[in-house]
């Protein structure tokens, strides 16, 4: 502002129209002059995600598709329950961890989410909930299309925006990041003294079945992982979110959930079973009430936290592991790459 020959205090207003009042044009600042709102005009650009699709399931939860420039297309999920209201963000465009049983992994990765792009998300589903379902915006989980820690950066600096007063003002503790489990960078997070709560998709406690899901796991097995957790609270304090999918005659016998006990010994924790939602081509179904209720028991017997999380928007392919299986815009841009 100042080498434009404006006082520096109009940053501040800037900044807040930008961050707090999330305003897509210039013209919008009011307390701007318009000579000056005319000289941003002319020198800069705000760069907004534009709402490319939405779908609303039967039990409310909204899909949307947002556009990102150069063709590309992320999405987030609104998902409100009587107890909350949250929104699920993605960090990537695609993902490059190829996990067996998710949509998003066979996009591949095309690019990074930037800070804006990911907090742009969070304010049009916020906007959602408040003008749609009269509800204030609860919780936010980057548990969407990507690996927030593989945007490391970006994924922080969303966050600090999400958090601060100069932004929306959310507490740290209203916000999960969930990542595969990429120990390196769990450790950093842990340096980095982070607020906001951690969630690992697990999925299955031994090497063999994890690294036939999760390729991520023949660099970061179980013993590399569990060994960044204990140094994660060591310097955060913070409880650790297991996040287990089960799957049929695969990861839900009694066995399996002896194997989870036992390794979530590593670190105060709770655990999230997940209703597998069926995906195209893949080679997983869903697992039986009874054995999931069983799962359950088990863990709950070692005086486990345990919560059965039941699937919303399954019709419009917006539950957990389902983003960009049949959205038609994202679909025909990974076949462009791939050809």
């Amino acid at each position: 502002m100042e080498k434009l020959g404006e006082k520096s205090f109009r940053s501040k207003q800037i900044f807040e129209w930008l961050w707090q009042k999330n305003a897509a044009t210039f013209e919008e600042m009011s307390n701007l002059s318009k000579d000056l709102r005319l000289i941003l005009e002319n020198h800069f650009y705000i760069d907004h995600i534009v709402l490319d699709d939405q779908q609303i399931s039967s039990d409310k939860t909204i899909k949307c598709a947002f556009s990102i420039g150069e063709g590309k297309v992320v999405e987030g999920v609104l998902i409100p329950t009587t107890s909350r209201t949250t929104a699920c963000i993605s960090s990537q465009v695609g993902c490059s961890l190829s996990c067996t049983f998710c949509a998003t992994g066979k996009l591949k990765l095309m690019r990074n989410l930037s800070a804006g792009e990911i907090v742009d998300q969070v304010v049009y589903l916020k906007d959602q909930a408040e003008n749609r379902y009269n509800s204030p915006l609860t919780n936010i989980v980057y548990m969407g299309m990507g690996e927030p820690l593989l945007n490391y950066k970006n994924v922080l600096r969303s966050v600090e925006m999400l958090t601060s007063e100069e932004g929306l003002g959310m507490s740290p503790k209203r916000i999960t990041v969930s990542t595969a489990g990429i120990a390196k960078m769990i450790r950093k997070l842990g340096d980095d003294q982070v607020k906001f709560n951690l969630a690992v998709s697990l999925h299955a406690a031994n090497d063999k079945k994890r690294s036939h899901i999760m390729e991520i796991n023949d660099t970061n097995n179980l013993a590399e992982l569990a060994d960044s957790l204990r140094y994660f609270h060591e310097q955060t304090d913070s409880r650790v979110t297991f996040e287990y999918i089960i799957f049929k005659d695969f990861n839900d016998q009694l066995e399996d959930a002896q194997e989870l006990a036992e390794f979530t010994k590593c670190v105060p924790c709770k655990i999230n079973i997940i209703e597998y939602n069926p995906i195209d081509d893949s080679e997983f179904q869903q697992a039986d009430k009874q054995k999931v209720d069983a799962f359950a028991a088990y863990l709950e017997s070692k005086n486990l936290v345990v919560n059965i999380r039941r699937s919303r928007g399954k019709d419009i392919d917006a539950a957990c592991g389902q983003l960009a299986n049949k959205n038609k815009a994202i679909l025909k841009d990974n076949r462009v790459l791939k050809g």
